[in-house]
């Protein structure tokens, strides 16, 4: 599982064999928490987040949502900025 980005105590991942559970999303990893979060919406799937991880965790989302769906559909992953 590539890290995409770090920021506030977040991990951005995204596994391989994405293809195989589709809709399009990427992982948050906190100390206690690790979720998916939609790239299409920035929304989180499942489970629960923290609320201030949450919306951080969106806006990083939105801001990169081109390069992170490309990402999702090539399999070829870099790192992006992370929030400042």
């Amino acid at each position: 599982m590539p890290t995409i980005s770090y920021f506030y105590g977040i991990i951005i991942v995204m596994y391989l064999r994405n293809k195989e559970h589709n809709p399009p999303h990427v992982h948050a990893i906190t100390q206690d928490f690790d979720a998916p979060f939609l790239i299409a919406t920035g929304e989180i799937m499942e489970g629960e987040f923290p609320s201030k991880a949450k919306a951080l965790v969106k806006e990083f989302i939105l801001k990169y949502q081109s390069e992170l769906q490309i990402m999702w559909e090539t399999e070829t992953y870099r790192k992006l900025p992370p929030l400042d």
